[in-house]
């Protein structure tokens, strides 16, 4: 079974160009979040209390196809995100919006258990870390069609990001200070893989 490698962080902090970037160097096997793809997307954004339970579990099933496709490869696998940031993250934050109720958040809940009693949890979740300010700016440059998460929500993804990686194994966890600009990441890639290899040849 391959190993899994997720990248966590607020919206617009540079995950995505990041999970890029180590599978381009490192040779790992991407799986991105694929938002203009997901066929739930754009009705939730213009009809989200209706369609939000239909859009989450599309995306938690998504998050979890990747990861039994990324752990049948012969390389390690890198996710933008993944399953547990989408359910303990924004599952918890459309809850918090009211986009969700509690019973339509408990069937996410049983599905996330059920999915994870089949599949262990990523080997490594780094962690992309920057001030609110610069995530709100980046978040704005991105400006994406079928955007989701408002800027005004920037810090309470912020708060259950941290609420959740609290409760993570710390030696799971490689935090990375994503707050200087650097679109290749050039100036930390370098050292990162050479950690991430280091690390995945202590993971069983």
């Amino acid at each position: 079974m391959a190993k899994l490698i997720v990248i966590v962080g607020n919206s617009g902090v540079g995950k995505t160009a990041l999970t890029r970037a180590l599978c381009e160097h490192g040779g790992y096997n991407p799986g991105l979040e694929q938002h203009l793809e997901r066929p739930f997307q754009a009705l939730f954004k213009n009809d989200p209390r209706t369609f939000a339970l239909t859009n989450q579990i599309d995306y938690l099933l998504l998050r979890a196809e990747q990861e039994q496709f990324l752990r049948s490869g012969d390389r390690p696998g890198v996710q933008d995100g993944g399953l547990d940031m989408d359910f303990f993250v924004f599952t918890r934050l459309f809850l918090q919006k009211g986009y969700l109720n509690e019973r339509e958040f408990s069937l996410c809940e049983r599905l996330l258990s059920r999915v994870r009693s089949s599949l262990p949890p990523p080997e490594v979740v780094i962690s992309m870390n920057a001030p609110l300010d610069i995530v709100a700016e980046r978040f704005a440059r991105r400006s994406r069609p079928l955007e989701i998460t408002q800027r005004e929500d920037l810090a309470a993804v912020q708060v259950l990001l941290d609420a959740w990686l609290a409760g993570i194994d710390s030696l799971r966890v490689l935090r990375i200070d994503a707050s200087d600009p650097d679109p290749g990441y050039r100036n930390v890639l370098p050292a990162l893989l050479d950690d991430l290899v280091s690390r995945l040849a202590k993971t069983p």
